[in-house]
């Protein structure tokens, strides 16, 4: 497949002599992008690194979108309660508060988002699936360099 991204990936041979399980040779990933793979599931992730426009704008309803149900439940906790001091401090109707925090907080979740998404997998177990994915995760401060540089 002719690789529209043009970050080097131009892998036009899929026979059977390619690594199948190598998550390269899935679909083509924008340079932006990073692939996290689970060692004990076989589970492959592929997420934006950088800001998270998508947060911007729909807020807690994007890690629905990645089934990501614990920074889901910690977003939509840090809203309410933003709206409930809100509404306290402003003497206002919680509905009203409930949209001036969302709107206020959505910026916050344009920058902290895949950082908070990114961690949570290497919690779960999650690592780089390639020396490309590495690199990238490390220069945006995702994950801590361990100095080990070789791939086997």
């Amino acid at each position: 497949m002719q690789n529209p991204f043009g970050n080097g990936n131009n892998d036009d041979n899929n026979n059977n002599n390619n690594d199948n399980n190598d998550p390269r040779n899935l679909i083509p990933i924008p340079p932006n992008f990073a692939t996290v793979v689970n060692k004990k599931t076989g589970q492959i992730r592929i997420a934006k690194v950088g800001l998270s426009f998508t947060a911007l704008f729909f807020q807690f309803l994007v890690p629905v979108f990645r089934s990501d149900w614990y920074n889901f439940f910690c977003m939509l906790g840090v809203e309410v309660i933003a709206g409930m001091g809100l509404s306290m401090y402003y003497q206002q109707p919680f509905n009203v508060t409930w949209t001036l925090a969302e709107y206020a907080l959505g910026f916050l979740w344009l920058f902290i988002y895949n950082m908070m998404y990114f961690k949570h997998l290497f919690k779960l177990g999650y690592v780089p699936a390639d020396q490309r994915s590495k690199e990238l995760l490390v220069n945006a401060h995702y994950l801590k360099d361990d100095g080990d540089d070789s791939q086997d």
